[in-house]
């Protein structure tokens, strides 16, 4: 028989694993926005939109992964919209943000309304708690592929970004819009294209959080994760794999709650539950001053001009 030290332990690392993968890929996709020197305050309404999606398509066609899909491509609409709006003149982008936030959770709330009750087919998690006898475990070691294939994700992004022309133009464009344009660079049409694809990956996060964790569509699934991801990206310094660390920590303050409940602790639970917004106004204080905001921000970021 396991102990209780052990289960906590065990099953804040599971919930940790859970509770990350949609801060995961909603923070690799605005990272990548912001890389090219735009903010995009509008991933909360996309991952909601992206959760409805990727449920509609699931119950409607029986396969979870075109749902997923479908969410990323969702996602995909909602990113170059909001880069079309931004490369008008005189736009603000966290403006336009907040609108597209708006957007994107009142059409999802719209057009989700018949799938609050039908239940569709789930992505199957990966059981690596068949070694242990505990339930508790088991559960809380069933890892969803998404997990594995956003942490590919933030490999490939942060190699592309470094290693490839693509990663070059990506990060002048960000730092000296002047400099990207006098290498003959559409500044906007490189930001149109990092934020379509910063939407994928919210949207695909989305997915997620209706067809893994919890699992289930209602119009209070987000819970502002997609506004945390902001901090979560500045907390890990722009940097992909930082942003994989990052979310591993916001996932496991939001386990710490359920991990304690699964050993019998119920006291002071919802103050546990409040860990992770908690922690987002942490950084963002611990982050505040002009010095330490400035450091590996790319340059033509709107907080810095």
């Amino acid at each position: 028989m396991e102990s209780p030290a052990l289960i906590v332990l065990v099953a804040m690392l599971g919930g940790a694993i859970r509770v990350s993968t949609p801060f995961m890929f909603v923070a690799l996709g605005e990272c990548l926005t912001e890389k090219s020197g735009r903010v995009n305050l509008g991933l909360e309404g996309t991952l909601v939109l992206g959760a409805m999606t990727a449920y509609a398509i699931s119950y409607h066609t029986g396969s979870p992964w075109l749902g997923v899909l479908a969410a990323g491509l969702s996602g995909c609409v909602l990113g170059a919209l909001h880069g079309s709006i931004c490369s008008l003149p005189r736009v603000n982008d966290v403006a336009v943000g907040i609108a597209m936030m708006l957007f994107g959770v009142g059409v999802a709330f719209f057009f989700g309304k018949p799938y609050i009750q039908p239940q569709a087919p789930r992505l199957h998690s990966i059981p690596f708690g068949f070694w242990s006898d505990s339930a508790n475990l088991k559960s809380a070691l069933n890892v969803n592929p998404l997990f594995f294939v956003g942490i590919a994700a933030a490999f490939a992004l942060a190699w592309a970004l470094r290693n490839t022309r693509w990663g070059l133009v990506v990060r002048t464009v960000g730092d000296s819009a002047a400099a990207a344009r006098a290498m003959g660079v559409s500044v906007n049409g490189v930001r149109l294209m990092t934020t379509t694809i910063g939407g994928f990956f919210a949207g695909v996060g989305g997915a997620f959080l209706s067809l893994s964790y919890p699992g289930s569509w209602n119009q209070g699934l987000s819970s502002g994760q997609g506004l945390m991801a902001v901090a979560l990206v500045i907390f890990a310094r722009w940097s992909p794999l930082r942003c994989v660390g990052a979310a591993l920590l916001f996932g496991a303050a939001g386990a710490i709650g359920p991990s304690l409940q699964s050993i019998g602790v119920t006291q002071g639970y919802y103050f546990f539950n409040a860990a992770p917004y908690i922690l987002t106004l942490v950084i963002m204080i611990a982050t505040s001053s002009a010095k330490h905001s400035a450091a590996d921000m790319p340059g033509e970021l709107s907080m810095v001009k």
